[in-house]
């Protein structure tokens, strides 16, 4: 009998790996995606004819406890949120609703359909913003910085609450951030990337950033959602940090980047004042000692490989754009 999962964000850089992952396991995989005008299922395209897509929505009770019913699902892994930090200052009322109050209708939906259905919260290294120690551990207090940051705090807390009040076999990953040649645009690692490849093929002079002094640790999404699923496999379900435990600078990031197609950063970045936070998470470094003891995981491509593999994804792509147009 094979295993059933229901992902939800499965159009995600994460869901898509994930997706892939509990294939490779022999599972039943069902994606929930949202009803929208322009369907982007390109992270997915080649698992379209594998997969079974199930139309729902964090923001509407109803759908969920739909999507339950027709997945019945041994595992949940919930991947949807208003992902993109910067969006959520603009957006703040429904970052709150996708990201922390969509997890709550979730796992309601889930204590009403499918209690006994293992569950996985995306819970964020923003959630620790301005650190009170470092590296960070599961341990470590929150002080979010942004308005995802917070959002993700009420998702992990209601999650660990519904894990104590129901019993529910509920856990959270406190992922580091996590990147691949399917992350977003928007996002500092794949705009870097991105303009490296435009500007080595000729189809721009110049890439404006932010504040190259905020340090990061970066792993491979790839690696964490591994992770996720290991959780999901543990007796007791517990909270895990997800990390590299490395930190880099966006200066490093620029300086490897450009250094894959032979070019000088410092001739090409230029400082934008748009791209600078209203408040800065400064120094994010994880600790994931916990779960490298009870789970035995590590992540295995380095920061240098991650930025190689993307810079060459995004050449490729760039060259297919060209050759078609």
């Amino acid at each position: 009998m094979k295993k059933r999962a229901l992902i939800t964000g499965i159009t995600g850089q994460d869901g898509s790996y994930l997706a892939e992952l509990l294939l490779e396991k022999d599972y039943e995989v069902f994606g929930m995606v949202r009803r929208a005008s322009t369907e982007n299922f390109e992270r997915i395209e080649h698992l379209r004819d594998r997969v079974n897509l199930i139309q729902a929505d964090l923001l509407d009770q109803m759908s969920l406890i739909a999507a339950l019913k027709e997945s019945d699902p041994d595992e949940v892994y919930n991947l949807a949120a208003q992902s993109f930090v910067p969006t959520s200052w603009t957006k703040p009322v429904l970052t709150a609703e996708f990201t922390a109050v969509g997890v709550t209708r979730l796992l309601e939906a889930v204590r009403f359909v499918m209690p006994e259905a293992r569950f996985y919260q995306a819970s964020s290294s923003e959630m620790f913003g301005k650190v009170r120690q470092t590296p960070q551990n599961e341990d470590t207090p929150f002080h979010p910085r942004s308005p995802y940051g917070v959002a993700k705090v009420y998702g992990h807390f209601i999650t660990i609450n519904y894990r104590e009040s129901y019993g529910l076999h509920a856990c959270s990953g406190i992922l580091f951030n996590h990147e691949s040649p399917r992350r977003g645009l928007e996002f500092v690692t794949r705009k870097v990337t991105d303009g490296v490849a435009r500007i080595k093929l000729g189809l721009q002079t110049e890439l404006a950033l932010g504040n190259l002094d905020a340090r990061r640790d970066w792993g491979y999404a790839g690696d964490y959602v591994e992770m996720m699923w290991m959780m999901l496999q543990q007796d007791e379900p517990d909270d895990y940090v997800i990390a590299t435990g490395e930190t880099h600078s966006v200066r490093e990031l620029v300086d490897v980047a450009f250094s894959c197609v032979d070019l000088d950063w410092k001739d090409y970045v230029v400082i934008d004042e748009r791209f600078v936070r209203p408040a800065e998470v400064d120094l994010l470094i994880g600790d994931s000692s916990k779960a490298q003891e009870k789970l035995g995981w590590k992540c295995r491509v380095s920061f240098e490989e991650l930025i190689g593999m993307m810079v060459e994804s995004d050449l490729e792509l760039i060259r297919q754009q060209l050759e078609n147009v």
